[in-house]
């Protein structure tokens, strides 16, 4: 159930965008801010069918662009099929479930469970996920991303939760791959920040 393809899926940009609840013509819209910021990819959580039909008309728009769209908060093999069935590529989980990860592997998507313990970034190690969500980040804290590159140094994580242009820097800074960010990209102020996060040199 290897998911090193993530590494190529999210390129050189270390943010993704996550999109909770906002209804299809919202989250069209902020994943047109996203994609024009130079951010590839999004993720729209599914907890119910209007974000089924959000993940829907925005993985039609990603396709026409050559992005990348993703489902989040796939917790039962219910929300696998339905996002088969809204044309994501990829699906993220709060928790670590292997029924959901085979689930998605099976029909061919990628798949990001979350890992909050060691325990759980063992086993999905084991199972061969080397891209993990690191959830809640913000409660983890930066911290917790230098403690688990020592034993675990082939882990790339995605901090998810609480994350904004304010404490993303800090949390790319310790290590993480990825930073998702959902908010912010509604946010004037913070789109400047972000779109620098997005440039090597300023990064550097």
């Amino acid at each position: 159930m290897d998911n090193a393809a993530f590494e190529e899926l999210f390129g050189a940009a270390p943010l993704m965008a996550i999109l909770r609840g906002m209804g299809a013509e919202r989250s069209l819209a902020v994943s047109t801010t996203a994609w024009d910021l130079g951010i590839d990819v999004v993720e729209l959580p599914i907890q119910s069918l209007d974000d089924v039909e959000a993940l829907r008309v925005v993985a039609a728009a990603a396709k026409e662009r050559g992005k990348v769209v993703g489902a989040g908060t796939v917790v039962s093999l219910e929300h696998v099929q339905q996002a088969v069935s809204a044309g994501a590529a990829f699906t993220v989980s709060p928790g670590l479930d292997l029924d959901v990860v085979r689930a998605s592997h099976d029909a061919g998507l990628l798949s990001m469970p979350g890992v909050a313990t060691a325990s759980e970034v063992q086993l999905a190690m084991k199972a061969g996920l080397t891209w993990l969500k690191a959830f809640p980040a913000s409660v983890l804290g930066t911290s917790w991303l230098g403690a688990m590159r020592g034993p675990f140094p082939a882990a790339r994580f995605v901090t998810t939760g609480g994350m904004s242009a304010a404490n993303a820097g800090d949390f790319l800074r310790a290590g993480a791959r990825v930073v998702a960010v959902g908010s912010a990209l509604e946010d004037p102020e913070q789109l400047p920040q972000l779109a620098r996060l997005l440039d090597p040199a300023a990064r550097a």
